[in-house]
């Protein structure tokens, strides 16, 4: 393997380090946080009227599920790959590596086109290398070396509230549902299967300090305790 190929992204830096809470929460304590929220907080500018968007992801793993795995054992420092896109609009995707270094949180992302994600889920992986984007390239590395594969699609409704102090973005993912063939993941006709109708998934990203006014706003009595991995969820039906 060439030097290029085992490249990283040292390079470059991540988004800021951030602090992540993510719960799931029941219908009830869905509703009634959201109206908390749009009474106190303005939509995210990319949203529909009803501040909803839909995303559409692809994660990758090894054979021996190394992401899945390092998840359920809370492993302190961890990494996760997907491909991304939002309301079914797929000229716009984007590759994106997620870290999450001792509880903090991190992302680096990438442009990259529909026609060579096409050429991704096809296997024809030369291209990343070739890219000169280092994101990219690390993506061929762990392909060729980690044996790195498309593996499972989450798919879910986001509804995400925003507050500038703290840098804080809130948001409640509903209709959980995960796509049954990862080749399929450009396609219109893809068939999920619904994971979760009756659970919501509640996420709270902020800088330093999370404001006293947000931490009240998120407040619901019979949220789970445990945090609630999307990902691993979906897992289940491969």
């Amino acid at each position: 393997m060439t030097a290029a190929a085992t490249m990283t992204i040292k390079e470059k830096r991540p988004q800021k380090l951030r602090h992540e809470l993510k719960y799931s929460i029941n219908a009830l304590d869905d509703y009634e946080t959201c109206k908390r929220l749009g009474k106190l907080f303005r939509h995210d500018g990319n949203a529909d009227s009803h501040g909803i968007y839909r995303v559409n992801s692809l994660y990758f793993d090894t054979p021996y599920d190394k992401a899945l795995r390092q998840k359920i054992d809370g492993v302190n420092c961890r990494e996760k790959f997907r491909l991304r896109y939002y309301n079914d609009d797929t000229s716009f995707i984007r590759l994106e590596k997620k870290i999450k270094i001792n509880g903090l949180c991190g992302k680096y992302s990438a442009r990259i086109t529909k026609e060579q994600t096409q050429r991704l889920l096809e296997g024809h992986t030369g291209f990343l290398l070739e890219s000169g984007e280092p994101l990219l390239i690390e993506l061929y590395s762990k392909m060729k070396g980690q044996l790195l594969s498309p593996k499972t699609i989450v798919c879910y409704d986001r509804e995400a509230f925003l507050y500038e102090p703290g840098n804080v973005r809130v948001t409640i993912d509903r209709r959980l549902r995960t796509g049954l063939t990862s080749t399929c993941f450009l396609s219109p006709s893809l068939h999920y299967a619904d994971v979760s109708q009756t659970l919501s998934v509640l996420e709270v990203k902020y800088d330093a300090f999370l404001p006293e006014i947000v931490r009240m706003a998120v407040q619901t009595p019979n949220r789970r305790a445990a945090a609630f991995s999307k990902y691993a969820v979906c897992r289940q039906y491969d």
